[in-house]
């Protein structure tokens, strides 16, 4: 059996339906290697279950965090905040041997040869602005005035940082040092992070407004850059690929149960929910039936 990189995010398994959906993940073959973009859960506990889950059916496990696992709340025994949340998060996951950003970027030994993942950890800083906001301030008024605001404004902290946007400058500023030196340039690289790097996957969505808490400006060409042969993100909930200069996007989530369950009655599934997509060797896709967004996955 050919060894596979395949991938996931937006676990959510704080959602019963979500939770049942990874406890019955079937285990990969030998030399598969499981990337998780993110989103796993809020809880502590909770994201240790599921990785805890994962780490022991598959041969590697990779991590980056998503907004969720940063956020803080009453509900959550573990109250540590911003960076010292997420440090906790990386001790954790070393526990469990699943790989982090802080690690040394893994080398898979994929069917045609070694590749690289790099695993990301930038977040966003409100850049991807909705039309006529020429400022963070005014693409937040627009959000709040139709309703439409993300729940990181409540409970995701960014202490020590003074606001969201510095931690993501400052992640952004050490993790591109640290590509730049680290990553071999005669292999070919697969970067993994909870947001897309550029902003256009983020067209598509229902509410335009969101998209400021969806990446950053800043990655806009570290997938040329970088030389990368796929880039592997979520967050959108909206699982699809698409390509950018050449290069193939694919958003791995899985969502919220009324998400997944709405695309299944409204489209069809080629395979049941809540497993895990191949990024190599990529799937070939036929072009979308009619009333089907382009790329969607199924």
């Amino acid at each position: 059996m050919t060894s596979r990189l395949l991938a996931i995010s937006d676990l959510h398994v704080g959602h019963p339906q979500n939770r049942e959906l990874i406890a019955g993940i079937p285990a990969g073959e030998d030399g598969d290697w499981l990337l998780v973009a993110g989103d796993v859960a809020e809880n502590f506990a909770d994201i240790e279950w599921a990785l805890s889950v994962l780490a022991g059916r598959y041969e590697r496990v990779i991590w980056v965090p998503g907004n969720h696992e940063l956020w803080s709340r009453r509900a959550d025994p573990v109250a540590a905040r911003g960076v010292q949340r997420y440090e906790l998060l990386v001790q954790m996951c070393q526990g469990l041997g699943v790989i982090t950003p802080e690690d040394r970027y893994p080398v898979w030994a994929s069917p045609e040869g070694p590749v690289t993942i790099a695993p990301l950890f930038v977040g966003y800083d409100y850049s991807f602005r909705p039309d006529g906001a020429l400022t963070k301030d005014d693409g937040l008024a627009i959000a709040y005035e139709s309703g439409i605001v993300c729940s990181d404004e409540v409970h995701l902290y960014p202490d020590p940082y003074p606001s969201r946007e510095a931690w993501c400058w400052a992640r952004v500023a050490a993790t591109e040092q640290r590509l730049a030196a680290e990553l071999d340039p005669a292999l070919p690289v697969v970067l993994v992070n909870h947001y897309p790097l550029v902003r256009e996957p983020t067209r598509i969505m229902r509410y335009p407004q969101f998209a400021q808490w969806c990446g950053t400006d800043r990655t806009a060409d570290w997938h040329i850059r970088f030389r990368a042969a796929a880039v592997v993100y979520g967050h959108l909930h909206i699982p699809r690929v698409t390509w950018h200069d050449g290069v193939r996007f694919e958003e791995v989530s899985v969502g919220y149960p009324r998400e997944w369950q709405a695309r299944a009655e409204r489209f069809g599934l080629t395979r049941a929910p809540g497993l895990p997509w191949p990024v190599i060797p990529a799937e070939d896709h036929a072009p979308a039936p009619p009333g089907v967004p382009e790329g969607l996955r199924l």
